[in-house]
């Protein structure tokens, strides 16, 4: 039976069989040594010769090279006190190795694996992201990711919230980003859209009186990348009935404060409760609605979140129309809704959208929503919207309404952004097993990539040369 690597520790005289991999090797006169890892940590092997016995392992151990896959068995045996490196969990012990098999040779890797990878070039590290994940610093931001993801279920299922999965093929509507779109071959001429979040989705689960819902969401927008932006990327996406914007920012304080206390307890919240302030007020102090109040830049374990509210809804297009700053699911303060609706005083309406910020980076936004069809409407009629193209785009969310709609609202926390920072990472595909790069890009699978004449034939699309 396979014993983890973490678990020996505590088991000196016991012989026990480790697999994993081999971290490295290195030869000391007659003895061999190799460090070998797995999942749970890394220990020392040491192969010795036998001048009696079979050897078989001592040799095969003399060609082991980095990240060999192997089966060991062997003695545990406490290392001697000068020995001991207490940097590590196993640093105590070291496993008299007896039998060895080689279960999966190697080639090279194209980098070293025990660095923390920062020093190679991004292209390589993409390219090779199966090895890369293997290192230390990666393997821990994944592990961490992971735990958070958890928390967050653990925290809202505790709160009788219910994880909903919706769809990934949806309709394509204008919702601030360009969509993903997926030709249909049943239907040739229409298109499929991935979500650029499940708004729509979640608001209707709201009709069917779900009340509480939360999802782990993967979310696709066609948009220029950057350090902490992707093409696809994971919210955690809350919605709630019958609540006010004080329900859901009381909500989500909560949860973020008791993440950082239980799993990052040596980091530090510069201010609770996390201090707000009017969209007006963070352009007039920052000259950004992201804005970093740390007290101390330089201390990578303070964390300074900040609730910035009160936006305005709308906002003049190039073309002298009007859009919306958020999206257009929105609703106003209350105090505006005499506003919007009579179209009056369009640039001084304020939206109950508020956004969580932290250490100057937008990791979550939300609002109170229209439950109303005539507030929506209202709004796509602002926008330029007519009547016609409203129910084109959608009428699917004014009949839903109609249909005794709860007051509801909610928030979408970016989990990749708070890991990002959490982790002190500089960009977000630090923290996502398989990003793309910086331009959009998965080097690995070497995608975007050229299809088949015969599979565009079947989608009736047809490449048009510029």
């Amino acid at each position: 039976m396979r014993t983890l690597i973490a678990e020996t520790a505590g088991k000196a005289g016991e012989t026990v069989v480790l697999k994993g991999w081999v971290h490295t090797r290195r030869d000391h006169g007659k003895l061999i040594f190799i460090d070998l890892r797995d999942r749970s940590g890394i220990v020392q092997l040491v192969f010795f010769p036998n001048k009696e016995g079979d050897n078989s392992a001592y040799e095969l151990a003399g060609s082991l090279r980095s990240e060999w896959v192997i089966e060991v068995e062997g003695k545990i045996s406490k290392r001697p006190d000068s020995m001991v490196n207490a940097d590590i969990l196993t640093g105590g012990v070291e496993i008299q190795a007896e039998k060895l098999v080689v279960l999966s040779e190697s080639n090279t890797p194209p980098f070293p694996l025990d660095t923390d990878g920062r020093e190679i070039g991004e292209e390589t590290r993409m390219t090779y992201r199966y090895l890369d994940l293997r290192r230390e610093r990666l393997t821990n931001n994944i592990r961490n990711r992971s735990k958070i993801i958890k928390f967050f279920r653990d925290f809202l299922m505790g709160l009788d919230f219910i994880e909903i999965e919706t769809p990934s093929l949806s309709k394509s509507t204008p919702e601030g980003a360009r969509d993903y779109l997926i030709p249909s071959r049943l239907y040739p001429g229409s298109f499929y859209a991935l979500p650029q979040s499940p708004q729509q989705y979640k608001q209707l689960l709201m009709v069917a009186g779900m009340e509480r819902y939360f999802q782990i969401a993967r979310c696709f927008r066609d948009e220029d990348t950057r350090g902490d932006r992707q093409p696809e990327f994971t919210q955690l996406d809350i919605e709630m009935s019958f609540v006010e914007r004080e329900d859901v920012m009381d909500l989500v304080e909560e949860m973020l404060i008791k993440l950082v206390s239980t799993q990052y307890p040596e980091k530090r919240i510069q201010q609770v409760p996390f201090p707000r302030m009017s969209y007006k007020e963070a352009m007039d102090k920052y000259g950004s609605d992201r804005p970093d109040i740390r007290e101390d830049k330089n201390d990578p374990n303070l964390l300074a979140f900040c609730w910035v509210i009160d936006f305005p809804f709308f906002e003049k297009t190039e073309e002298g129309g009007w859009t919306f700053t958020h999206n257009p699911f929105s609703a106003p303060k209350p105090e505006f809704m005499g506003d919007l609706m009579e179209k009056r005083n369009i640039g001084e309406i304020l939206t109950t959208q508020y956004d969580i910020v932290l250490n100057g980076f937008e990791v979550g936004g939300g609002s109170i929503r229209n439950h109303k069809s005539e507030a929506l409407k209202k709004v796509l009629d602002i926008m330029g919207f007519t009547e016609e193209r409203i129910m084109a785009n959608f009428g699917h969310m004014v009949e839903a309404l109609d249909f005794g709609a709860p007051p509801h609202g909610g928030i979408a926390p970016g989990v990749d952004r708070l890991v990002m920072i959490l982790q002190n990472e500089p960009n977000i595909r630090e923290v996502i097993a398989f990003p793309k790069t910086g331009d959009g890009r998965d080097l690995m699978m070497k995608a975007p990539s050229e299809v088949s004449p015969e599979q565009l034939k079947e989608l009736h699309v047809k490449i048009v040369d510029k």
